[in-house]
């Protein structure tokens, strides 16, 4: 009743998505002002719709079922040992019967029809093994349920943790992102000024080529960080069963160089 209640409530929390309008249209969403914690459902909702559409726990629950019917059979795998019979037959019997009088010599009968004989009991066996075995055999089962229930709680266990780390993953993953703008952003200003005074003849040509050389760095480790935070941001929407639909957007300065 439990794990039926939670599915349940997890089937709500997901229609409330859907109807709120987090998994609808696409929102813009600026990663160098807005914060992503604030464009995504709250962490627990994201952790229950992520264990409602994961299907290893759809597994684990499927096995809790299995291994409660396999129980409930155990219990009543002695009814076995108890039944009806009936017993029926058709066809042509040969009936003798004697007539003894008093005085008199006793007269042989025989006679020949069609009936139908049938006949009902009830049995009771009782084998040994059953009897010594009925109690291990429900205690074995029960284990087997629990032990069901357990694997189906590691498994939500594990996926909580997973949503956890992304979701912590996918916003520190923002920061560094933005980390890296801004650095580019600089390091861009600065390469417009060595333009400048290399062409004015103020510094040397090893100094320029110095300057565009952390310039082509920065913008390697910038493209590295968006692809980061763009993998990030793919993985928990799959954790999760559905798209967070933000238009991901990146506004840096001189972007063109």
């Amino acid at each position: 009743m439990k794990h039926s209640f939670q599915i349940t409530l997890q089937i709500f929390i997901l229609l409330i998505i859907q109807i709120s309008g987090f998994a609808q249209k696409a929102r813009n969403f600026d990663l160098m002002k807005d914060n992503i914690e604030s464009m995504l459902p709250p962490l627990e909702t994201l952790i229950d719709s992520a264990i409602s559409n994961n299907p290893y726990v759809k597994y684990r629950d499927l096995q809790i079922s299995v291994n409660k019917n396999k129980l409930q059979a155990d219990r009543s795998e002695w009814t076995r040992n108890m039944g009806v019979q009936i017993d029926s037959r058709y066809g042509t019997f040969d009936n003798f019967s004697t007539n003894t009088s008093e005085g008199q010599n006793p007269s042989l009968l025989a006679t020949r029809n069609n009936q139908l004989n049938y006949g009902a009991g009830a049995y009771i066996k009782f084998p040994i093994y059953d009897i010594v075995n009925r109690k291990n055999q429900i205690n074995l089962s029960k284990s087997e349920v629990q032990q069901a229930v357990n694997m189906a709680e590691v498994q939500r266990n594990e996926l909580r943790q997973l949503v956890i780390r992304q979701y912590n993953d996918l916003i520190l993953r923002q920061k560094l992102l933005r980390s890296k703008s801004k650095y580019i952003e600089t390091v861009r200003i600065n390469m417009d000024m060595a333009d400048k005074e290399f062409q004015n003849g103020v510094i040397p040509v090893g100094e320029y080529s110095r300057i565009s050389e952390i310039v082509s760095r920065a913008e390697v480790d910038f493209e590295t960080a968006k692809s980061d935070y763009n993998t990030a941001y793919m993985i928990l929407e799959e954790l999760v069963g559905y798209k967070f639909n933000l238009n991901n957007t990146v506004n840096i300065i001189n972007e063109s160089h």
